[in-house]
């Protein structure tokens, strides 16, 4: 890393590297050399991802219970017809950006363009839950999220069937404030008396299949963002969802606990140097 040779950098280029191996006398290669070498050995230092370490100890576990569940599996035992996985969570502060001058669509070479500057119409926050097995989407538009929002979101699943006479509708949530801690499992499963809060690792919302739905309004129904008004905004989001009703089929899930054992031995891997560094 540059901060280990001195150098005010955030991250190495080839050309920076070059002049860093010249300045030591390390070697006299060419910067073209230097690539080959790197490229190689696949080595590419400019390059970066995100990544962090699982800092809750039943990481594991709860990522595992959740991974059971979308296979129709817990606690060992196979869910039966009458039991439902729901996936939920909110999109917060989503923006209503009235751009200045219309849109004007795609010519023949020459993509659409979309005007830069915009008014400010004000946030919302868009609500959904997704039944893993069956494909079936709820959704709702509220000012903001929290507990309110989020129990309107769950009684407008769990009032209607199959789920209002289900077995058990297990919720999977991450550790948003609107459904976090201990104190909502005691409200959500106090209320409902067939409904099993699971939730998610910290960290863990990647595993949430709802985000998948997210994913997809961001892509198909959000960008580019040019809505005039927050209720032109709220109509546009549920009308997607409608349309996205009469095609939705259940999500291709394939990652599973042999998978997440996997990460997690990568991650254990990476965090060895660090503790014998510190050690």
């Amino acid at each position: 890393m540059p901060a280990t040779h001195g150098v005010p950098l955030s991250r190495f280029s080839r050309t920076e590297l070059h002049r860093l191996v010249i300045e030591r006398g390390v070697t006299e290669a060419s910067a073209s050399t230097i690539w080959r070498w790197l490229h190689d050995d696949a080595i590419k230092p400019w390059q970066t991802r995100s990544w962090i370490f699982p800092r809750d100890p039943d990481f594991a576990r709860k990522a595992g219970r959740v991974l059971d569940l979308y296979q129709r599996i817990f606690d060992g035992k196979r869910l039966r017809p009458d039991e439902y996985v729901v996936c939920a969570d909110e999109k917060s502060q989503l923006q209503a950006l009235g751009r200045r001058h219309e849109t004007v669509p795609a010519a023949p070479g020459r993509p659409a363009l979309v005007e830069f500057e915009y008014e400010r119409g004000g946030t919302l926050a868009y609500l959904a839950a997704w039944d893993v097995h069956h494909a079936n989407l709820f959704d709702r538009v509220e000012e903001r999220t929290g507990i309110e929002p989020f129990g309107g979101l769950v009684e407008q699943v769990m009032t209607s069937e199959p789920y209002a006479s289900a077995r058990r509708v297990f919720w999977v949530v991450d550790n948003g404030s609107s459904h976090a801690g201990r104190a909502s499992i005691e409200r959500l499963e106090g209320a409902w008396e067939n409904l099993r809060l699971i939730h998610l690792p910290v960290h863990a919302s990647w595993l949430n299949q709802i985000e998948l739905y997210f994913s997809i309004v961001q892509r198909k129904a959000l960008t580019p963002n040019d809505f005039a008004s927050l209720e032109q905004l709220a109509k546009h989001l549920l009308a997607f969802a409608e349309r996205y009703r009469e095609i939705a089929r259940p999500f291709e899930w394939t990652f599973t606990r042999t998978d997440l054992e996997r990460v997690l031995e990568r991650i254990e891997a990476r965090q060895r140097p660090t503790l014998r560094l510190v050690a």
